[in-house]
């Protein structure tokens, strides 16, 4: 690759707002990969390919040309790195194959277990049967993520569905004008929202209402857990659910708040040509009364400012920082 240019980014207009934007994402995770600050980057400008995955690869190359410019200092390269929010391959294990049917309600199959994935047989089985029966596939998630394999345990203790909670989107408009924040303390507080990014029943389990329950439970599971994984304590669910193919009344009934719709397209397509991505609802359980209030707030609240992390405290785990 030539000398970059900051005005352009192949092919697409760099505006002072978006080289404003890329310099303090990188100011400001001085910790991330730097694979992991090209796809923050490519989030946050809307850099994205038809298919809707961010242009890691050449905006690292990108950014790479402006450090030899000058313009910034990225962190130091590694010698290995993990391929992140990429499709991968999933194992094939009993496990995967479809079961008996199970049909009823869930007082039928009570109590129902969310159990946390913690080793590698559990890791193995939740990435079978997402990378085989969810519609998105398997991909391995940017930064902070907590998995949970649910189970059903009458008849007899059956997997029944997995779910994922992990980190947050870096802008999402409807979110934002919610919370009622500034770019500022976003920057500060965007870590306190985990993103319910995969949600899994079988296609055997025809159980009415699991899966309003599941959200239920893990509403009540998650904050502990994060808490307990990361030293965060999260104030907000997020997650987006796909139009053309769900209406959410799963999150609904499980007391979500639906905020609205994506636009279906990235910031920066100015002139309305991306196809293939279509609007997604936008729904928010608050972990707390107070969540909107909480996250306006301008103090530091993980150890992690502007300049880096804060004396005495743990960073942040926003996009895998930490622990």
């Amino acid at each position: 690759m030539g000398k970059p240019d900051p005005t352009r980014f192949f092919g697409r207009d760099v505006t002072a707002e978006d080289l404003a934007t890329v310099k303090q994402i990188v100011a400001e995770y001085p910790g991330l990969p730097r694979h992991e600050i090209a796809a923050t980057v490519c989030e946050a400008v809307g850099w994205l390919r038809a298919s809707g995955s961010p242009m890691t690869r050449e905006c690292r190359e990108w950014l790479e040309g402006l450090e030899a410019m000058g313009e910034f200092v990225l962190p130091y390269k590694r010698a290995t790195c993990i391929r992140y929010g990429t499709s991968a391959s999933t194992p094939t294990q009993a496990e995967g194959e479809p079961g008996a049917p199970l049909e009823g309600t869930v007082r039928d199959f009570a109590p129902i277990l969310i159990e946390r994935v913690t080793g590698p047989a559990g890791r193995k089985v939740w990435r079978e049967l997402v990378g085989r029966h969810h519609y998105l596939g398997y991909a391995t998630p940017y930064g902070a993520h907590l998995r949970y394999l649910v189970r059903v345990s009458r008849p007899e203790p059956t997997i029944v569905g997995c779910v994922q909670v992990s980190s947050p989107a870096w802008r999402m408009a409807a979110r934002d004008r919610w919370i009622g924040w500034d770019d500022e303390t976003r920057a500060v507080n965007l870590q306190r929202i985990v993103n319910n990014s995969r949600f899994l029943l079988l296609p055997w389990v025809k159980v009415a209402n699991l899966a309003s329950t599941v959200l239920s439970r893990i509403a009540r599971q998650v904050g502990p857990d994060w808490k307990e994984q990361y030293g965060i304590e999260p104030l907000l669910l997020e997650t987006l659910v796909d139009q053309e193919r769900f209406q959410g009344t799963c999150y609904r009934a499980a007391g979500w708040a639906d905020l609205g719709s994506t636009t279906g397209r990235g910031r920066m397509d100015r002139e309305h040509r991306r196809e293939g991505l279509v609007p997604k609802t936008v729904f928010v359980l608050p972990l707390v009364k107070d969540a909107a209030a909480r996250l306006c707030e301008a103090t530091a609240t993980c150890g992690f400012g502007p300049e880096g992390p804060l004396k005495g405290d743990r960073p942040c785990v926003q996009r895998g920082i930490g622990k």
